[in-house]
């Protein structure tokens, strides 16, 4: 029988792990259009009117709610810039390019205003 402090920590309260530079670069390569700034991963999205940009936020939000990662999200006219880190681990951690991956999945889905 394990003691308390042999239990593995909680995966909610674990902390991801930092990407090294090599697994940031490859991660990137299969996301087109995103890049590192510093310590973020960053894109701007464009869009034919501010209300489709609303809508990808929306949409963007939802996603990142459910996988309690959130993105700092900047709305312009007819564009989004989102901005991702894992801020609690210092930089850049899988959960960020997961989320990438799925926003660029939303951007992809057929807006319902234009």
């Amino acid at each position: 029988m394990l003691e308390a402090h042999d239990q593995p920590p909680d995966a909610a309260t674990m902390r991801p792990e930092l990407l090294s530079e090599s697994a940031i670069q490859q991660q990137l390569a299969s996301l087109p259009g995103w890049q590192v700034e510093g310590k973020e991963l960053v894109k701007e999205f464009r869009f034919t009117s501010y209300l489709a940009g609303i809508e990808f936020v929306r949409r963007a939000a939802g996603l990142a709610e459910a996988m309690n990662h959130h993105p700092d999200l900047l709305v312009g006219w007819r564009k989004v810039t989102v901005r991702l880190a894992t801020h609690s681990a210092g930089g850049l951690t899988r959960l960020d390019f997961t989320l990438a991956g799925q926003i660029n999945s939303v951007e992809a889905a057929p807006a319902n205003l234009t």
